[in-house]
């Protein structure tokens, strides 16, 4: 290969790959550290309503980056920390806190693996109790006692 050949070759090369070392500008994490530092309290008391099994302040999703501005205008409103769980509460229902209130609406919610878990224990007690007694309980005869003791004497 000519070097000619070469040296382009790696210019081109290098071009390619200083291509993707470009960043965006980085946003400021916050304006106000004490408001972060409540929307952060906040927002991990709740469930991103996307991802399910993420806390909102830990979710990257777009509705997860919405609901966390809206906080964010709510702390700078003056609202409370309750105020805005109320709202958030009001707005999206109760499945929005990692710990709802207990209430009938959400016994199910408290109480359902409990249930469910009693329920798998009695089943299984149930199966073995029935695999037990289907077991057909069997004494050997002397001449098959013996015929085993000479087995295991062989085997030795």
């Amino acid at each position: 290969m000519p070097r000619k050949f070469r040296i382009i070759l790696s210019i081109v090369y290098l071009a390619l790959f200083m291509s993707f070392t470009y960043a965006d500008e980085a946003t400021p994490l916050a304006e106000d550290p004490a408001v972060e530092r409540r929307l952060i309290s906040i927002s991990e008391e709740m469930r991103c309503l996307v991802c399910q099994n993420e806390s909102l302040s830990g979710s990257r999703s777009e509705l997860a980056q919405d609901l966390r501005r809206e906080i964010r205008d709510l702390i700078k409103q003056g609202k409370t920390d309750a105020e805005i769980r109320t709202f958030m509460v009001d707005r999206y229902g109760d499945f929005v806190l990692y710990r709802p209130p207990v209430k009938p609406i959400t016994w199910l919610l408290w109480i359902g693996p409990f249930v469910l878990m009693i329920a798998g224990i009695v089943a299984l007690l149930m199966y073995l109790r029935r695999r037990n007694t289907q077991v057909a309980k069997t004494t050997l005869s002397d001449d098959e006692n013996k015929r085993i003791d000479a087995l295991l004497r062989d085997d030795k």
